[in-house]
């Protein structure tokens, strides 16, 4: 029976016991802040340190207790605290230990660059279960024009090494962009080999959660994503057992908005006490200061994780899910709607596919596929990513490493924000 011919009440009846039968939260992102020392320029949510207004709304300690109390008695595992900087809060460690009083496996995202032997020593005696640093850049040039702040390289650098120096559970990770693309190899040996700590990237660049497409200015194009993900054999295997075992797989049910883990085993909560199903979507919010997590995860998340959709799209029958870092939150970022398709992320799925010479089944009105408008220029890109013409090795810094000034065309909105 398909979607059309039975009514929305019996459809959203299975899904509600489909769900309710699976959900269990294991994994909570608690982003304590938005206000960080840094200014960087791809970042989708940081707010500047001293915007008093946003940390007057931002909960409190007690409140947080609460929440964490709350989540502990649900049977949560995971807790993951993010930002914004966790360290621009001054009782940050206060409400960290509370936490890992609870029992919970925690793990802190941090730029380091508030990073002292205070706090070391602190973690060293009360250790979390991982520490991810992002690192910007690997000279101080790179990373200051990405900040926008004199000095944080060195503070970053300090950090990473009061961490290290404890044995604590150290990772660093960067996001590639057009500022920083030719430093990433320099980021990643310094991270494994000098190190000796875990390294990942990730070029995925979001418009700011308050709509402004700002960040989209330093995001590389879907050739030079592509190219750097590809540059490391162990990634270019990945990508391809992942897409061998998809066009041979049953292609997986799309019926709902939602088809991530959020709202089925992790949802997120903002600063300023409103959950939601993970930190990039804002259009659902819950408010906790008027309500409890539980009634939040049961009923309201619940009602957002099995939304069907309301109408096909050529996402819908695509097979090459597996190397496309879409979702319904990225789309409600770029295009303010959760089910309208991310152009630039298709771009750069069909080119991982095709230059690791995996066939593409075409599905719907792609532009990528058949007569798609960015069919051919998909191919040659593709042609020159698998021959290596293109080589990350030899990248060089932009002609002029100067910081770019969000104007107001840049920072427009996309107009379906819930967030301003």
């Amino acid at each position: 029976m398909t979607m059309e011919a039975i009514s929305y009440g019996e459809f959203s009846l299975g899904l509600h016991q489909q769900f309710a039968d699976k959900r269990a939260p294991m994994e909570v992102a608690l982003e304590v802040t938005r206000r960080c020392p840094l200014e960087c320029q791809h970042c989708y949510n940081n707010l500047p340190m001293g915007d008093l207004a946003a940390r007057n709304r931002e909960l409190s300690k007690e409140e947080y207790e609460g929440i964490l109390t709350e989540l502990a008695d649900m049977g949560v595992i995971w807790l993951l605290f993010t930002g914004g900087e966790i360290f621009a809060r001054k009782d940050f460690l206060e409400i960290y230990t509370f936490a890992k009083k609870k029992g919970f496996l925690i793990t802190l995202f941090t730029n380091g660059i508030l990073i002292n032997e205070r706090i070391a020593d602190y973690l060293k005696e009360y250790p979390p279960f991982a520490i991810e640093i992002t690192l910007y850049g690997r000279t101080k040039e790179t990373y200051e024009t990405l900040t926008a702040m004199p000095g944080s390289f060195d503070r970053c650098i300090r950090g990473i090494r009061l961490l290290q120096e404890r044995g604590l559970p150290l990772k660093l990770k960067t996001v590639g962009t057009t500022i920083n693309r030719h430093e990433v190899i320099g980021m990643k040996e310094f991270a494994e080999h000098e190190l000796g700590v875990d390294f990942k990237f990730d070029s995925q660049i979001n418009p700011r959660i308050d709509c402004s497409q700002a960040p989209l200015g330093v995001r590389l194009p879907p050739e030079d994503v592509v190219t750097l993900d590809l540059h490391w054999s162990n990634i270019a295997a990945e990508h391809k057992a992942n897409l061998d075992r998809e066009r041979h797989a049953a292609l997986g049910p799309r019926s709902t908005v939602y088809s991530c883990g959020g709202g089925l085993k992790s949802f997120a909560i903002d600063p300023y006490g409103q959950m939601s199903i993970c930190v990039l979507s804002h259009q659902d919010l819950y408010d906790l200061r008027s309500g409890s997590v539980k009634d939040g995860w049961d009923h309201f998340l619940l009602e957002v994780r099995k939304r069907p959709r309301t109408r096909p799209t050529k996402c819908s029958t695509c097979r090459i899910r597996s190397v496309c870092s879409t979702c319904a939150a990225v789309s409600e970022l770029e295009n303010g709607n959760a089910e309208t398709p991310v152009d630039f992320m298709c771009e750069v799925a069909h080119l991982r596919a095709v230059a690791l010479g995996c066939e593409v089944p075409e599905q719907g009105d792609c532009e990528c596929c058949r007569d798609g408008e960015r069919r051919n220029a998909m191919l040659e890109a593709a042609a020159r990513i698998a021959s290596h013409a293109n080589n990350v090795a030899e990248w060089t810094a932009p002609q002029t490493l100067l910081p770019v000034l969000n104007s107001s065309a840049a920072a427009s909105g996309c107009g379906g924000c819930g967030t301003h």
